[in-house]
């Protein structure tokens, strides 16, 4: 990427490693999977070491679309905050141009919300990444997981699979929340909460 168009650094949060594949905390590598498969590449070692990307154009086929990095750190959730701004450093991307996708327990399941800044609501994930990056100035796109029933505990749920209900429904999810990451970065913020923010 040696062109001087901004570069996009989209951050799906999650846990590496198959046993946490399907987990709700997870979904913000299934969007940034989504994503990769659109722009037609793999993910890939970065050289850092820490992380794995996709480097490519987000938008409408045939059109240039804006440069975005997608990536997902090696790290656990709670430690991602290193390896992004590892990525941000070395792409010379401000906190601006930073998405993290995330799920988010105070939206409900099939629901979607983008916004920019804010605070990390008890999130691991952004919390690693609003110290490591030294402001929570970032936008992201938060993908409702819904509250725990009952009284399960709140770390269980995160780390448990969706229902079978909830899976026939996931992809459908995953697809709308990609959707809204190709338009926060073709079409800006406030286009992207009239068309997505349930």
């Amino acid at each position: 990427m040696s062109d001087s168009t901004p570069v996009w650094l989209v951050v799906g949060l999650g846990n590496p490693g198959p046993s946490y594949a399907g987990h709700r905390h997870n979904i913000g590598y299934l969007v940034v999977d989504e994503l990769a498969a659109r722009m037609g590449s793999p993910f890939r070692a970065h050289k850092s070491g820490r992380a794995d990307v996709v480097e490519g154009r987000l938008g409408a086929p045939g059109t240039p679309g804006p440069r975005v990095v997608l990536m997902k750190s090696r790290t656990y959730m709670n430690e991602s905050g290193g390896p992004v701004k590892q990525l941000a450093t070395f792409y010379k991307v401000p906190p601006e141009r930073i998405i993290a996708v995330h799920d988010e327990l105070d939206i409900p399941f099939d629901t979607m919300r983008a916004k920019l800044g804010g605070g990390d609501n008890g999130h691991n994930g952004l919390r690693s990444m609003r110290s490591s990056l030294g402001t929570g100035d970032f936008h992201r796109v938060r993908v409702g997981i819904g509250r725990p029933p009952g009284r399960q505990e709140v770390a269980d749920f995160v780390l448990s699979n969706y229902s079978s209900t909830e899976k026939k429904v996931l992809p459908f999810q995953v697809d709308t929340a990609a959707d809204a990451v190709e338009t926060l970065v073709t079409e800006g913020l406030e286009r992207t909460q009239q068309k997505f923010n349930s």
